[in-house]
């Protein structure tokens, strides 16, 4: 591809408005949701945040019945599941990985029924796939006030979150209040959940919570530069996804993943000091 081709296939989706609308709000997920899963990834909350996205569903579909913000329903049931979670964890003695599979296919399929009997003027199915492409401005206004509370507040509690993410009991010898902390994380995860809904859907969201930080983690042992990396793997390929998409016809939420993905395995493969290549010298080495 020359040059001018290149600067063509740039500037051609940019004519349309709804395109440069998905295109900002897809890039400002991405730093949102990039941000967050360094932590998630840190706490090691993987299947944590698969939970509440999921569990959000239902909350968002009643939202939607009562005519109120969908991050009002996503909030309350996103943080209902975790205390759901954490209840019958304390109560029974099924295992707590058991439990979040429990939990958030319930809740799911509580939502799916609740989807399938809403008379709706807008498709609810996009819930679970996303729709960037046809974001309203009330929504782009959502995300942005998501975006910025969740950005506002870690950006407030960074050291306090990292420090229970990673060594809760010394975070609870200082004094710091866990408990407090563990909940504002999973509140952070239960909005966060909601603006990835409007690019990738429910489906996809968990992928844009965990595989931004889980790259950065194999290119750096510093948090500050795993946020940065993080942070440019999930612009670049919530950004360039969302080209892709628009030029292949293809959905935007699955071509956002699928590059999330790659960049994942490049890293996995070439990473400096934990890549498989490099790993494999070493035991060469030690051969």
């Amino acid at each position: 591809m020359n040059t001018l081709a290149f600067l063509d296939w740039l500037t051609t989706p940019l004519q349309h408005e709804f395109m440069v609308k998905a295109i900002c709000v897809s890039a400002l997920v991405g730093v949102v949701c990039s941000v967050l899963s360094c932590f998630m990834t840190l706490k090691g909350w993987a299947l944590m945040g698969d939970a509440v996205s999921h569990a959000v569903m239902p909350g968002v579909v009643i939202a939607y019945v009562l005519n109120i913000p969908f991050a009002v329903g996503a909030f309350v049931f996103g943080v209902g599941s975790v205390i759901a979670i954490g209840y019958i964890k304390a109560k029974t003695r099924i295992k707590e990985d058991t439990v979040i599979g429990l939990v958030f296919t319930g809740f799911f399929a509580l939502g799916l029924v609740l989807v399938s009997k809403t008379p709706s003027s807008v498709d609810l199915t996009h819930i679970l796939f996303g729709n960037v492409l046809g974001i309203s401005n009330e929504d782009i206004i959502q995300t942005v006030i998501i975006s910025v509370i969740t950005l506002v507040t870690i950006a407030v509690l960074r050291k306090d979150l990292l420090l229970f993410c990673f060594d809760p009991t010394h975070a609870r010898s200082i004094g710091l209040n866990t408990a407090v902390l563990h909940y504002i994380l999973l509140s952070l995860l239960s909005l966060t959940a909601v603006a990835g809904l409007q690019t990738v859907g429910i489906i996809l969201v968990v992928a844009m919570l965990v595989t931004p930080g889980a790259t950065a983690y194999l290119l750096t042992d510093r948090f500050d530069h795993m946020i940065l990396i993080a942070m440019a793997s999930g612009v670049f390929s919530s950004v360039m996804g969302t080209y892709i998409s628009y030029h292949i016809d293809g959905a935007t939420g699955g071509c956002i993943v699928v590059l999330q993905t790659l960049l994942f395995v490049i890293a996995m493969i070439f990473a400096p000091k934990h890549g498989l290549l490099v790993r494999a010298k070493k035991q060469e080495n030690t051969d």
